[in-house]
Formats: structure tokens, C-alpha cells, sequence
């Protein structure tokens, strides 16, 4: 994957962990409804941030070999 692509992957997925924050914390004001999507909703969230995570490391290690290249 280039550093192009790399770096549109973690900008789209840092508004999906965005959403997917907000859509927690909605959940979490409208407690206790809708008590029983807790656990989809923070699977997603969860998720989420751990593919926007790994795609910052991997962006992180492709910008650093670009810079030694």
C-alpha cells in the first residue's frame, strides 16, 4: 500500500472512530434505554479504533522508511 493510500486509510477511519465515539456516548446519555446495545455498540467502537490504530502504525513505519529511503 502506498503512503497516498495509507494516509487516506487513517483519515477515513479516524471519521468512522469518530462516528462510532459519538454513537457511544449518545448511547451512553440515553441510558437506560436501549441498555441492550451496549454490546454492538461498543464491539463497533472497539473495532474501529483498533484498525485506526494499527493503520497509524502502519503509516508511521511507512513514512519513516520513505524518510531512509
Amino acid at each position: 500500500m502506498s503512503l497516498e493510500e495509507l494516509e487516506k486509510r487513517v483519515k477515513k477511519l479516524s471519521m468512522r472512530s469518530t462516528d462510532a465515539k459519538m454513537n457511544l456516548h449518545d448511547l451512553a446519555e440515553a441510558l437506560p434505554t436501549d441498555w441492550d446495545k451496549i454490546p454492538e455498540v461498543a464491539e463497533h467502537t472497539f473495532t474501529v479504533f483498533k484498525e485506526l490504530t494499527e493503520a497509524r502504525r502502519e503509516l508511521k513505519a511507512a513514512k519513516k522508511a520513505a524518510e531512509e529511503a
